[in-house]
């Protein structure tokens, strides 16, 4: 069991998937799994250590677990919502995979979104544990993506005024998106 745990750090939720390729077989975790046991079954093949605080982004955790943590990053309104951007409540969970895995399934209540060119190093940060992409790069596809245009506004300047980011890093971000884009940044930069 120390295996799981050991594998877990990442977050306190873990798929089943995930316990199985730490060496552990379905029936161990229905043992572990009872009352009275370490973990508490969260959803199917979704499984929490039973004595892990929880967090406000309880949901988010577990949707990048059912999703593939080797490979999802929280991003768009999701990644606002953890960077406590704007006022944006997100209606999905959104996660960026690497274009390779569209064939995968979102879990419920999930939005994958698969960008063009893989996500940089430099544009994938750790937000209350998650893999989530950067201020810039979160700004950037939420607006593209068409989160309403007064909580962009408000996720530029909570940005840049708690110092995520920079006005020269965004518009540098910026550089390569399409012209409203860059003239909406520059535009809202400016306000």
């Amino acid at each position: 069991m120390q295996r799981v745990l050991d594998a877990s750090s990442a977050h306190e939720y873990w798929s089943w998937v995930w316990a199985e390729q730490a060496g552990f077989h379905r029936n161990t975790l229905r043992h572990h799994a009872r009352e009275g046991g370490r973990l508490e079954r969260a959803g199917r093949g979704l499984y929490r250590l039973r004595f892990y605080p929880s967090s406000p982004f309880d949901h988010v955790a577990a949707a990048w677990v059912l999703t593939g943590p080797e490979i999802a990053v929280v991003s768009h309104e999701s990644a606002l919502e953890l960077y406590d951007l704007s006022d944006v409540i997100p209606s999905k969970i959104h996660l960026t995979l690497p274009r390779r895995y569209r064939h995968r399934a979102a879990p419920l209540g999930v939005r994958i979104h698969y960008p063009r060119e893989p996500l940089a190093d430099e544009e994938v940060r750790r937000v209350h544990g998650l893999p989530t992409t950067s201020p810039e790069r979160t700004i950037l596809d939420s607006l593209e993506t068409g989160t309403q245009p007064e909580q962009i506004e408000m996720a530029v300047h909570q940005a840049v005024e708690r110092v995520l980011t920079t006005p020269k890093r965004l518009r540098a971000a910026a550089g390569g998106r399409a012209a409203t884009v860059r003239d909406a940044v520059e535009r809202l930069l400016r306000e």
